[in-house]
């Protein structure tokens, strides 16, 4: 079963983007759910994404692609 790797919706106020800055695990890579993969920054705050499952890690958006809120940025199958 696939789990997704959304941008939360409540973790600023303000502007809905966000840049994804890195992934810090590899599209195809094994991931352990709560390790940090991915690295997110708003217009002035940089945040921390981690694994919300076990497994194989699924990029849908790049590094530096522009994302917002409540956007699938990935799964874990």
């Amino acid at each position: 079963m696939a789990t997704d790797i959304i941008i939360p919706s409540d973790l600023w106020d303000g502007e809905e983007e966000c840049v994804i800055t890195a992934w810090l695990a590899s599209d195809g890579g094994n991931v352990k759910e709560g390790a940090l993969i991915a690295e997110i920054m708003t217009a002035k705050v940089q945040y921390e994404i981690t694994a919300p499952a076990s497994g194989t890690l699924s990029i849908a958006k790049a590094q530096d692609e522009v994302a917002a809120k409540g956007d699938v940025i990935g799964t874990v199958t």
